[in-house]
Protein backbone atom coordinates (compact mmCIF):
# COMPACT_ATOMS: atom_id res chain seq x y z
CA UNK A 1 0.00 0.00 0.00
CA UNK A 2 1.32 3.78 -0.65
CA UNK A 3 1.19 6.15 2.04
CA UNK A 4 -0.07 9.46 1.70
CA UNK A 5 3.48 10.91 0.64
CA UNK A 6 3.22 9.29 -3.06
CA UNK A 7 0.47 11.64 -3.88
CA UNK A 8 0.21 13.36 -6.91
CA UNK A 9 -0.74 17.36 -6.91
CA UNK A 10 -2.74 18.47 -9.46
CA UNK A 11 -1.75 21.48 -10.61
CA UNK A 12 -4.33 24.44 -9.80
CA UNK A 13 -3.69 27.00 -12.31
CA UNK A 14 -5.33 31.02 -12.51
CA UNK A 15 -7.47 31.36 -15.10
CA UNK A 16 -7.55 34.87 -16.73
CA UNK A 17 -7.08 36.30 -19.95
CA UNK A 18 -4.18 39.37 -19.84
CA UNK A 19 -5.33 42.86 -19.09
CA UNK A 20 -8.97 41.63 -18.15
CA UNK A 21 -9.51 41.37 -21.96
CA UNK A 22 -12.85 39.67 -23.42
CA UNK A 23 -12.25 37.32 -26.74
CA UNK A 24 -14.03 40.46 -28.18
CA UNK A 25 -11.66 42.85 -26.85
CA UNK A 26 -8.32 40.17 -28.11
CA UNK A 27 -6.06 40.59 -30.76
CA UNK A 28 -5.64 37.22 -30.93
CA UNK A 29 -4.55 36.30 -34.62
CA UNK A 30 -4.36 32.12 -33.84
CA UNK A 31 -8.02 30.54 -34.59
CA UNK A 32 -8.39 27.32 -32.78
CA UNK A 33 -11.74 25.57 -32.58
CA UNK A 34 -12.34 23.38 -30.02
CA UNK A 35 -15.26 20.76 -31.16
CA UNK A 36 -16.79 18.62 -27.40
CA UNK A 37 -18.03 19.61 -24.60
CA UNK A 38 -16.59 16.75 -22.18
CA UNK A 39 -13.62 16.37 -20.06
CA UNK A 40 -10.96 16.76 -22.60
CA UNK A 41 -12.28 19.88 -24.42
CA UNK A 42 -12.53 21.91 -21.32
CA UNK A 43 -9.25 20.66 -20.26
CA UNK A 44 -8.04 21.91 -23.37
CA UNK A 45 -10.08 25.24 -23.03
CA UNK A 46 -8.83 26.14 -19.62
CA UNK A 47 -4.70 24.82 -19.98
CA UNK A 48 -4.53 26.88 -23.71
CA UNK A 49 -6.16 29.68 -22.48
CA UNK A 50 -3.87 29.70 -19.75
CA UNK A 51 -0.38 29.02 -21.76
CA UNK A 52 -1.69 31.09 -25.39
CA UNK A 53 -3.97 33.80 -23.38
CA UNK A 54 -4.99 36.60 -25.99
CA UNK A 55 -2.84 35.04 -28.58
CA UNK A 56 -5.83 32.84 -29.65
CA UNK A 57 -8.94 32.59 -30.14
CA UNK A 58 -11.61 29.88 -29.08
CA UNK A 59 -14.85 28.41 -30.65
CA UNK A 60 -16.02 25.90 -27.81
CA UNK A 61 -18.67 23.52 -30.79
CA UNK A 62 -20.81 21.50 -28.70
CA UNK A 63 -24.24 20.89 -28.61
CA UNK A 64 -24.74 20.69 -25.14
CA UNK A 65 -25.50 23.30 -22.79
CA UNK A 66 -24.24 21.33 -19.33
CA UNK A 67 -20.75 19.90 -18.81
CA UNK A 68 -22.27 16.37 -16.52
CA UNK A 69 -19.77 15.18 -13.66
CA UNK A 70 -20.64 11.55 -15.18
CA UNK A 71 -18.45 9.09 -13.11
CA UNK A 72 -20.42 10.15 -10.25
CA UNK A 73 -23.83 8.59 -11.51
CA UNK A 74 -23.22 4.69 -10.99
CA UNK A 75 -22.71 5.77 -7.20
CA UNK A 76 -25.83 7.57 -7.03
CA UNK A 77 -27.83 5.20 -8.04
CA UNK A 78 -27.81 3.45 -4.36
CA UNK A 79 -26.59 6.72 -1.78
CA UNK A 80 -27.46 10.50 -2.25
CA UNK A 81 -24.03 11.18 -3.98
CA UNK A 82 -23.79 14.54 -5.89
CA UNK A 83 -24.18 14.37 -9.30
CA UNK A 84 -22.77 18.07 -10.61
CA UNK A 85 -24.06 19.84 -13.94
CA UNK A 86 -21.97 22.87 -15.16
CA UNK A 87 -23.02 25.70 -17.27
CA UNK A 88 -21.14 25.31 -20.40
CA UNK A 89 -22.27 29.00 -21.56
CA UNK A 90 -20.46 30.35 -18.60
CA UNK A 91 -17.50 28.33 -18.62
CA UNK A 92 -16.65 29.93 -22.24
CA UNK A 93 -17.86 33.18 -21.43
CA UNK A 94 -15.50 33.04 -18.15
CA UNK A 95 -12.41 31.56 -20.77
CA UNK A 96 -13.31 34.54 -23.50
CA UNK A 97 -14.08 31.55 -25.76
CA UNK A 98 -17.40 31.61 -27.96
CA UNK A 99 -19.61 28.49 -27.62
CA UNK A 100 -20.77 27.46 -30.87
CA UNK A 101 -24.38 25.17 -30.31
CA UNK A 102 -23.78 22.80 -33.11
CA UNK A 103 -21.99 19.69 -34.18
CA UNK A 104 -18.82 18.66 -36.01
CA UNK A 105 -19.31 16.70 -39.12
CA UNK A 106 -16.65 17.22 -41.39
CA UNK A 107 -13.14 18.54 -42.06
CA UNK A 108 -12.35 20.49 -44.75
CA UNK A 109 -8.49 20.06 -46.07
CA UNK A 110 -8.45 24.08 -46.33
CA UNK A 111 -8.76 24.41 -42.36
CA UNK A 112 -12.80 24.41 -42.30
CA UNK A 113 -14.66 22.49 -40.58
CA UNK A 114 -18.18 21.70 -41.38
CA UNK A 115 -21.05 21.76 -38.90
CA UNK A 116 -24.57 19.95 -38.56
CA UNK A 117 -25.96 22.77 -39.54
CA UNK A 118 -24.12 23.42 -42.63
CA UNK A 119 -22.61 26.41 -41.72
CA UNK A 120 -18.62 26.70 -41.81
CA UNK A 121 -15.95 27.95 -39.23
CA UNK A 122 -12.06 28.35 -40.08
CA UNK A 123 -9.37 27.37 -38.04
CA UNK A 124 -5.42 27.26 -37.25
CA UNK A 125 -5.77 24.60 -34.88
CA UNK A 126 -8.67 22.24 -35.05
CA UNK A 127 -9.01 20.12 -31.75
CA UNK A 128 -11.78 16.66 -32.29
CA UNK A 129 -12.81 16.33 -28.54
CA UNK A 130 -15.78 14.54 -29.45
CA UNK A 131 -15.74 11.60 -27.38
CA UNK A 132 -17.04 8.34 -28.67
CA UNK A 133 -20.18 6.63 -29.80
CA UNK A 134 -21.36 4.42 -27.38
CA UNK A 135 -23.46 1.10 -28.05
CA UNK A 136 -25.23 -1.70 -26.87
CA UNK A 137 -22.36 -3.84 -25.99
CA UNK A 138 -24.44 -7.05 -24.43
CA UNK A 139 -27.69 -7.31 -26.18
CA UNK A 140 -30.72 -8.18 -24.23
CA UNK A 141 -28.53 -6.93 -21.03
CA UNK A 142 -29.31 -3.57 -19.13
CA UNK A 143 -26.66 -1.45 -20.68
CA UNK A 144 -24.93 1.25 -18.39
CA UNK A 145 -25.76 5.00 -18.62
CA UNK A 146 -28.49 3.94 -21.48
CA UNK A 147 -31.97 5.66 -21.48
CA UNK A 148 -34.04 3.87 -18.77
CA UNK A 149 -30.80 2.30 -16.99
CA UNK A 150 -31.43 3.98 -13.65
CA UNK A 151 -34.50 2.43 -13.32
CA UNK A 152 -34.31 -0.94 -15.20
CA UNK A 153 -31.51 -1.50 -12.67
CA UNK A 154 -33.03 -0.46 -9.53
CA UNK A 155 -36.24 -2.85 -10.77
CA UNK A 156 -33.39 -5.74 -11.25
CA UNK A 157 -32.23 -5.56 -7.27
CA UNK A 158 -36.39 -5.05 -6.47
CA UNK A 159 -36.77 -8.35 -8.34
CA UNK A 160 -33.87 -10.02 -6.60
CA UNK A 161 -35.19 -8.88 -2.90
CA UNK A 162 -38.44 -10.08 -4.09
CA UNK A 163 -37.09 -13.80 -4.66
CA UNK A 164 -38.20 -13.37 -8.65
CA UNK A 165 -34.35 -13.34 -9.48
CA UNK A 166 -31.02 -14.70 -7.82
CA UNK A 167 -28.29 -14.27 -10.09
CA UNK A 168 -27.26 -11.53 -11.41
CA UNK A 169 -24.23 -10.99 -14.01
CA UNK A 170 -22.02 -7.94 -14.62
CA UNK A 171 -20.50 -8.15 -18.09
CA UNK A 172 -17.55 -6.77 -20.01
CA UNK A 173 -18.28 -6.65 -23.63
CA UNK A 174 -15.33 -6.30 -25.93
CA UNK A 175 -14.24 -2.85 -26.88
CA UNK A 176 -15.14 -1.16 -23.77
CA UNK A 177 -12.17 0.63 -23.16
CA UNK A 178 -12.49 1.06 -19.51
CA UNK A 179 -13.87 -1.46 -16.96
CA UNK A 180 -13.25 0.03 -13.43
CA UNK A 181 -17.24 1.22 -13.42
CA UNK A 182 -18.36 -2.62 -14.06
CA UNK A 183 -16.47 -3.55 -10.84
CA UNK A 184 -17.49 -0.56 -8.52
CA UNK A 185 -21.05 -1.43 -9.96
CA UNK A 186 -21.19 -4.68 -8.71
CA UNK A 187 -19.18 -3.96 -5.42
CA UNK A 188 -22.05 -1.12 -4.74
CA UNK A 189 -24.38 -3.78 -5.47
CA UNK A 190 -23.38 -6.07 -3.12
CA UNK A 191 -23.07 -3.43 -0.55
CA UNK A 192 -26.50 -2.35 -0.98
CA UNK A 193 -28.06 -5.75 -1.15
CA UNK A 194 -26.08 -6.67 2.32
CA UNK A 195 -27.66 -3.72 3.87
CA UNK A 196 -31.36 -4.88 3.06
CA UNK A 197 -30.33 -8.52 4.15
CA UNK A 198 -30.87 -9.70 0.56
CA UNK A 199 -28.99 -12.95 -0.65
CA UNK A 200 -27.50 -13.22 -4.31
CA UNK A 201 -25.38 -14.57 -6.71
CA UNK A 202 -23.80 -11.90 -7.81
CA UNK A 203 -20.66 -12.39 -11.15
CA UNK A 204 -18.41 -10.36 -12.57
CA UNK A 205 -17.95 -12.15 -16.72
CA UNK A 206 -15.00 -10.26 -18.39
CA UNK A 207 -12.46 -10.63 -21.12
CA UNK A 208 -9.41 -9.45 -19.53
CA UNK A 209 -6.90 -12.40 -17.66
CA UNK A 210 -7.80 -10.66 -14.37
CA UNK A 211 -9.77 -8.10 -12.75
CA UNK A 212 -8.64 -4.65 -13.73
CA UNK A 213 -5.64 -5.41 -15.42
CA UNK A 214 -4.64 -2.80 -16.86
CA UNK A 215 -3.72 -1.36 -13.10
CA UNK A 216 -1.01 -4.01 -12.79
CA UNK A 217 -0.72 -7.21 -10.83
CA UNK A 218 -1.21 -5.62 -7.59
CA UNK A 219 -4.19 -3.98 -8.08
CA UNK A 220 -5.88 -6.86 -9.74
CA UNK A 221 -5.10 -9.38 -6.72
CA UNK A 222 -5.97 -6.59 -4.51
CA UNK A 223 -9.56 -6.33 -5.93
CA UNK A 224 -9.73 -9.65 -6.68
CA UNK A 225 -9.61 -9.88 -2.86
CA UNK A 226 -12.00 -7.28 -2.39
CA UNK A 227 -14.67 -8.61 -4.84
CA UNK A 228 -13.90 -12.43 -2.83
CA UNK A 229 -14.92 -10.41 0.65
CA UNK A 230 -18.31 -9.39 -0.84
CA UNK A 231 -19.35 -12.38 -2.39
CA UNK A 232 -18.49 -11.98 -5.92
CA UNK A 233 -17.57 -14.37 -8.53
CA UNK A 234 -15.32 -13.41 -11.25
CA UNK A 235 -15.12 -15.63 -15.09
CA UNK A 236 -12.13 -14.02 -16.74
CA UNK A 237 -11.11 -14.98 -20.03
CA UNK A 238 -14.63 -14.18 -21.54
CA UNK A 239 -16.52 -12.55 -23.76
CA UNK A 240 -20.47 -11.95 -23.23
CA UNK A 241 -21.97 -12.22 -25.95
CA UNK A 242 -25.92 -11.55 -25.77
CA UNK A 243 -28.50 -12.17 -23.21
CA UNK A 244 -32.08 -13.68 -23.16
CA UNK A 245 -34.25 -15.81 -21.17
CA UNK A 246 -31.74 -18.85 -21.29
CA UNK A 247 -29.31 -16.87 -19.81
CA UNK A 248 -25.57 -15.23 -20.87
CA UNK A 249 -24.09 -16.68 -24.01
CA UNK A 250 -20.19 -15.96 -23.96
CA UNK A 251 -17.11 -17.03 -25.46
CA UNK A 252 -15.65 -19.80 -25.64
CA UNK A 253 -17.67 -21.13 -22.45
CA UNK A 254 -21.37 -20.73 -24.29
CA UNK A 255 -24.00 -20.67 -21.47
CA UNK A 256 -23.85 -18.92 -18.25
CA UNK A 257 -26.67 -18.84 -15.93
CA UNK A 258 -28.04 -15.53 -15.49
CA UNK A 259 -31.54 -14.21 -14.05
CA UNK A 260 -30.53 -10.30 -14.75
CA UNK A 261 -27.59 -9.30 -16.81
CA UNK A 262 -26.31 -5.42 -16.61
CA UNK A 263 -23.27 -4.61 -18.94
CA UNK A 264 -20.92 -1.71 -19.87
CA UNK A 265 -21.66 -0.17 -23.81
CA UNK A 266 -19.27 -0.77 -26.30
CA UNK A 267 -17.37 2.45 -27.78
CA UNK A 268 -17.13 3.29 -31.38
CA UNK A 269 -15.25 6.26 -32.77
CA UNK A 270 -17.03 9.26 -33.67
CA UNK A 271 -17.37 9.31 -37.27
CA UNK A 272 -15.82 12.64 -39.09
CA UNK A 273 -15.84 13.15 -42.97
CA UNK A 274 -12.27 14.05 -43.77
CA UNK A 275 -10.39 12.78 -40.68
CA UNK A 276 -8.64 9.30 -41.02
CA UNK A 277 -10.17 6.74 -38.53
CA UNK A 278 -9.30 3.13 -37.79
CA UNK A 279 -11.60 0.02 -38.88
CA UNK A 280 -13.19 0.82 -35.45
CA UNK A 281 -13.91 4.48 -36.40
CA UNK A 282 -11.18 5.79 -33.77
CA UNK A 283 -8.47 8.66 -35.07
CA UNK A 284 -4.52 8.16 -34.58
CA UNK A 285 -2.44 10.70 -33.02
CA UNK A 286 1.31 11.06 -32.30
CA UNK A 287 2.78 11.44 -29.25
CA UNK A 288 1.85 15.33 -28.95
CA UNK A 289 -2.31 14.19 -30.12
CA UNK A 290 -1.66 15.04 -33.70
CA UNK A 291 -4.11 13.38 -36.01
CA UNK A 292 -1.83 11.13 -38.25
CA UNK A 293 -1.83 12.29 -42.07
CA UNK A 294 -3.54 16.12 -41.11
CA UNK A 295 -2.12 18.96 -40.85
CA UNK A 296 -3.03 21.11 -37.22
CA UNK A 297 -5.76 18.79 -36.41
CA UNK A 298 -5.18 17.56 -33.10
CA UNK A 299 -7.58 15.07 -31.26
CA UNK A 300 -7.66 14.00 -27.74
CA UNK A 301 -10.31 11.90 -25.17
CA UNK A 302 -12.61 8.33 -25.71
CA UNK A 303 -12.45 8.90 -29.89
CA UNK A 304 -8.83 8.65 -30.06
CA UNK A 305 -7.57 5.37 -30.90
CA UNK A 306 -5.69 5.21 -27.39
CA UNK A 307 -6.71 1.73 -26.04
CA UNK A 308 -7.69 3.13 -22.34
CA UNK A 309 -10.92 5.15 -22.27
CA UNK A 310 -10.77 7.41 -19.23
CA UNK A 311 -11.47 11.13 -17.98
CA UNK A 312 -8.03 11.62 -16.60
CA UNK A 313 -6.24 10.09 -19.76
CA UNK A 314 -8.19 12.23 -21.90
CA UNK A 315 -7.35 15.22 -19.61
CA UNK A 316 -3.98 14.69 -19.85
CA UNK A 317 -4.30 13.88 -24.36
CA UNK A 318 -5.94 17.00 -24.33
CA UNK A 319 -2.99 19.29 -22.12
CA UNK A 320 -0.39 17.65 -24.75
CA UNK A 321 -2.75 19.16 -27.51
CA UNK A 322 -3.01 22.40 -25.79
CA UNK A 323 0.69 22.61 -25.19
CA UNK A 324 1.19 21.97 -29.23
CA UNK A 325 -1.66 24.53 -29.93
CA UNK A 326 -0.08 27.26 -27.60
CA UNK A 327 3.19 27.03 -28.96
CA UNK A 328 1.89 27.01 -32.71
CA UNK A 329 0.15 29.78 -31.71
CA UNK A 330 3.80 32.04 -30.61
CA UNK A 331 3.40 30.84 -26.72
CA UNK A 332 6.78 30.84 -25.07
CA UNK A 333 5.98 26.71 -24.46
CA UNK A 334 7.95 23.41 -24.84
CA UNK A 335 5.22 20.89 -25.53
CA UNK A 336 5.84 18.00 -23.94
CA UNK A 337 4.65 14.41 -25.09
CA UNK A 338 1.61 12.65 -23.85
CA UNK A 339 2.99 10.46 -20.99
CA UNK A 340 0.14 8.51 -19.48
CA UNK A 341 -0.31 7.93 -15.99
CA UNK A 342 -3.68 6.43 -15.13
CA UNK A 343 -5.35 7.07 -11.83
CA UNK A 344 -8.41 5.31 -10.70
CA UNK A 345 -10.95 5.98 -7.80
CA UNK A 346 -12.81 2.93 -7.23
CA UNK A 347 -15.76 3.14 -4.97
CA UNK A 348 -16.99 0.55 -2.72
CA UNK A 349 -19.46 1.02 -0.48
CA UNK A 350 -17.20 1.10 2.42
CA UNK A 351 -13.33 2.45 1.85
CA UNK A 352 -12.53 4.10 -1.27
CA UNK A 353 -9.51 2.45 -3.31
CA UNK A 354 -6.87 4.76 -4.80
CA UNK A 355 -4.66 3.29 -7.82
CA UNK A 356 -1.98 4.66 -9.51
CA UNK A 357 -0.42 3.41 -12.47
CA UNK A 358 2.32 4.79 -14.98
CA UNK A 359 1.35 3.22 -18.16
CA UNK A 360 4.82 4.71 -19.46
CA UNK A 361 6.53 2.02 -17.54
CA UNK A 362 5.83 -1.71 -18.19
CA UNK A 363 6.30 -3.56 -14.83
CA UNK A 364 6.30 -0.73 -12.45
CA UNK A 365 4.46 -1.62 -9.74
CA UNK A 366 0.70 -0.17 -8.79
CA UNK A 367 0.29 2.20 -6.02
CA UNK A 368 -2.53 2.22 -4.06
CA UNK A 369 -4.00 3.42 -1.22
CA UNK A 370 -7.77 3.59 0.90
CA UNK A 371 -6.35 7.88 0.82
CA UNK A 372 -5.84 9.98 -2.15
CA UNK A 373 -3.04 9.95 -4.29
CA UNK A 374 -3.76 12.84 -5.96
CA UNK A 375 -5.35 16.65 -5.14
CA UNK A 376 -8.31 17.13 -5.17
CA UNK A 377 -9.31 13.15 -4.77
CA UNK A 378 -11.78 13.56 -7.72
CA UNK A 379 -13.17 10.83 -9.89
CA UNK A 380 -11.34 12.87 -12.81
CA UNK A 381 -8.10 13.79 -12.31
CA UNK A 382 -7.30 16.64 -14.66
CA UNK A 383 -4.77 19.11 -14.08
CA UNK A 384 -6.64 22.45 -14.78
CA UNK A 385 -10.57 21.37 -15.32
CA UNK A 386 -10.34 19.69 -11.58
CA UNK A 387 -9.19 22.69 -9.37
CA UNK A 388 -10.77 25.01 -11.65
CA UNK A 389 -14.84 23.59 -11.09
CA UNK A 390 -14.12 22.94 -7.49
CA UNK A 391 -12.92 27.25 -7.07
CA UNK A 392 -16.20 28.19 -8.78
CA UNK A 393 -19.55 26.57 -7.61
CA UNK A 394 -21.32 29.67 -8.99
CA UNK A 395 -20.33 27.86 -11.90
CA UNK A 396 -23.21 24.42 -11.34
CA UNK A 397 -26.26 24.61 -12.51
CA UNK A 398 -27.80 22.09 -10.03
CA UNK A 399 -26.92 18.71 -8.46
CA UNK A 400 -29.01 15.32 -8.95
CA UNK A 401 -28.71 11.86 -7.84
Amino acid sequence: MAGPDAADSVAVLEMRIPNGRTNAESTASHKVVIAGGGVAALEALLTLRELAQDRVEIDLVTPNAEFINRPMQLAALFHDERVQHFDLTRIAADQGATLVPDRLEGVWPDKRVVMRSGTQRSYDSLLIAIGAQLRVGVPGAMTVAAPGFRQDFLRALDDIERGIARRLVFAAPAGTGWLLPLYELALLTADNLAERAVTAELLVVTPEDAPLEVFGLEASEQLDGLLAERGIDVLAGHRPISFDANGLVTAPSGLIEADRTVALPSMRGPSIRGVPQTVAGFIATDRHARVLGMEAVYAAGDGTAFPVKQGGLAAQQADAAAEAIAAAAGAEVDPKPFAPVLRGLLLTGSAPHYLRHDLTQPGTPTQTAERSLWWPPTKVAARSLTPYLAARPALELRTTT
